[in-house]
């Protein structure tokens, strides 16, 4: 079953798009998530975090637990950290990133990319149609 499983999922985004082309413009994909990549601006110093950091965890463990964080992840870097929050769109991410210790200190840089559910798949359920 893993064989097969490696060649469908690098078949998916080619498939997507031969279908794209026989069909029209696809279906805008529907957010269902805005993952947020914080990066320590140039310049920061560890310092300015840490000094930071009693507030800003107490706040991100309430946008946990409210349920607002989906999932949190440091950088293999130790650049920063990522967040896949629960939003409908980025301007909702920026509100929730803006109130946040680390962003009113104006210490980081923030990406923000909307994600939802894998396009392709859908061309499966449907049969291919």
């Amino acid at each position: 079953m893993k064989s097969l499983l490696i060649p469908l999922m690098t078949l998916l985004p080619l498939a997507g798009t031969l279908l794209q082309a026989q069909s029209g413009p696809p279906p805008k994909p529907k957010t269902t998530a805005v993952l947020v990549i914080l990066t320590a601006r140039q310049g920061v110093t560890p310092q300015q975090i840490m000094k930071v950091m009693p507030a800003e965890i107490r706040a991100t463990v309430g946008l946990y637990l409210d349920g607002r964080i989906r999932e949190w992840f440091s950088r293999g870097d130790g650049r920063g950290v990522l967040f896949l929050l629960d939003a409908k769109d980025v301007a909702e991410a920026q509100a929730l990133v803006e109130s946040l210790p680390l962003h009113k200190e104006n210490l980081m840089d923030y990406e923000y990319i909307p994600v939802g559910p894998l396009m392709p798949l859908r061309f499966l359920m449907a049969g291919g149609q």
